[in-house]
C-alpha cells in the first residue's frame, strides 16, 4: 500500500517518532531532538528555512515536555507558517521502553498509523491527491465564552470536550480553539456543542 504523501515539513521530537512516522508517510520529517532544540541555533534556522518555504506540521508528545517544545517552536516560527497535529492521550509504555514516561502516556512513536494520519488531517496538513476543506466563518473566543469554554469554572467543560474530541489534556484554550477551527465550522460547532449541553 502507498503512504500518503504529504506537503508540509513534520517536525517530531526525537529519531523514533520520525522513524514511525516515516513508516506511515511520504514526508519531509524533521527531528528536533528534544529539548536539545533550545540551543541548537542551526535547527532552529532550518526549521525557519523549511517553515517559510513549505510550512511545518508540528507533531509532539501528548505530555508536558511535548508541550513546552510546542511552546518554544510557537515563539520562534510565524504562526501562518505553522500547523498542529495533536496525539490524544493513550496511556500505555512503547514496545522499546522498559517503562513509560512519567506521565504514562504513549508518545508519537507508540501510536498506531490510523491515529497519526487522523492527527495529521485534523491539524490541515496538505495531503497530496486529496482537496482541503474549505473553512466558513471561524469559531471564535467569544464562541467560547458563549459555550462556556472559556472564563469562570470553564475547565472542566474544556476538560470534557478535549477528552471527547481524543485531545491532549495539555491543550490550552488558544490551541484548543485553534483545533476547533480544523475540526467544525462555527455553524458545527455551536450546533454540536448545544447537544452535549
Amino acid at each position: 500500500m502507498k503512504k500518503p504523501s504529504i506537503a508540509e515539513v513534520i517536525v517530531v521530537e526525537g529519531r523514533y517518532d520520525k522513524n514511525t512516522l516515516a513508516q506511515v508517510v511520504d514526508a519531509t520529517i524533521v527531528d528536533v531532538g528534544g529539548f536539545g532544540v533550545f540551543n541548537d541555533r542551526q535547527k532552529l534556522s532550518l526549521l525557519r528555512k523549511l517553515a517559510a518555504a513549505r510550512g511545518l506540521v508540528v507533531f509532539t508528545d501528548p505530555d508536558g515536555a511535548g508541550f513546552v517544545i510546542r511552546s518554544h517552536l510557537k515563539s520562534v516560527i510565524p504562526p501562518e507558517q505553522l500547523k498542529h497535529a495533536y496525539a490524544p492521550d493513550i496511556y500505555g509504555k512503547e514496545k522499546r521502553k522498559k517503562k513509560g514516561g512519567r506521565e504514562g502516556k504513549l508518545g508519537v512513536e507508540g501510536m498506531k498509523p490510523e491515529v497519526l494520519l487522523d492527527a495529521l488531517r485534523r491539524a490541515g496538513a496538505t495531503f497530496d491527491g486529496e482537496e482541503s476543506p474549505v473553512r466558513g466563518e471561524p469559531i471564535t473566543k467569544a464562541d467560547m465564552l458563549d459555550a462556556g469554554l472559556i472564563g469562570d469554572g470553564s475547565s472542566a467543560a474544556r476538560a470534557a470536550l478535549v477528552k471527547e474530541l481524543s485531545l491532549p489534556e495539555h491543550l490550552r484554550a488558544n490551541a484548543l480553539l485553534e483545533v476547533l477551527n480544523l475540526l467544525y465550522t462555527r455553524t458545527e460547532f455551536l450546533e454540536r456543542y448545544c447537544q452535549i449541553r
